[in-house]
């Protein structure tokens, strides 16, 4: 009997790949997607909407205004300049380190994955699926391997029935994430991968810049017409 998953999944490629990898084994019994009022809140949902309905799946939305109200940066107010990274500065640590800071919402990863937390405990399930990965890792600390081993150990008191975190792209870059969604058949053709909420995503933040990336060094192949 395949161990019962929840799985973070907010419409953008690594939560897909992620989810699929996931699927593939099966146990997912909740899709859960976050609007904490960030500017590509409607879409991410749309996208993580049409994953569920695809593979029969439940899905919820948690709404968390607070969070909204509290978060001063460039991901949830349209008053401040969202960064636009060239792509040979992706790897320029000091430049992606500052584009990660003007996006950075208080602890939401950690708040994600508690309120997973209690979803599992309340459904019986014991793993919670996410898609922290290495390349995000380097800017976002709480993508890291250490990050998720530190939550855990948190949660083994926390929680009852001992729920963990699952990174199962932990030590892939958007290259290998690309790769391994075509590999498995992950439906990328419904991934929003993009901090602004548009008829099409950008093609200029640094998510989109990122995605757009890994595609073309996995030589796959991206629809264009997806992008501004």
């Amino acid at each position: 009997m395949s161990e019962k998953k929840i799985v973070l999944l907010s419409g953008g490629l690594d939560s897909v790949v992620s989810f699929k990898k996931s699927y593939d084994s099966g146990g997912i019994v909740l899709l859960l997607t976050f609007d904490y009022g960030q500017m590509s809140a409607e879409r991410e949902i749309e996208a993580a909407a049409s994953v569920a309905r695809r593979y029969g799946i439940s899905h919820e939305i948690v709404n968390l205004p607070w969070l909204k109200k509290i978060t001063k940066t460039a991901l949830v107010s349209q008053s401040l300049v969202l960064p636009e990274l060239k792509e040979k500065e992706l790897d320029d640590f000091d430049k992606a380190a500052e584009s990660a800071k003007a996006v950075w919402v208080p602890n939401r990863n950690g708040i994600f994955v508690n309120i997973a937390a209690s979803y599992c405990e309340s459904l019986g399930v014991r793993t919670i699926v996410t898609g922290f990965n290495a390349e995000e890792a380097s800017t976002f600390p709480d993508n890291s391997v250490s990050f998720i081993d530190a939550v855990n150990g948190s949660l083994f008191y926390s929680t009852l029935n001992k729920t963990r975190v699952a990174a199962p792209l932990s030590g892939l870059d958007k290259k290998g994430i690309v790769r391994l969604g075509v590999e498995i058949g992950a439906p990328l053709d419904l991934v929003w991968s993009c901090y602004r909420g548009g008829r099409r995503m950008c093609g200029r933040c640094e998510a989109c810049k990122r995605l757009k990336r890994g595609f073309d060094m996995a030589e796959c192949g991206f629809d264009n017409k997806l992008f501004e």
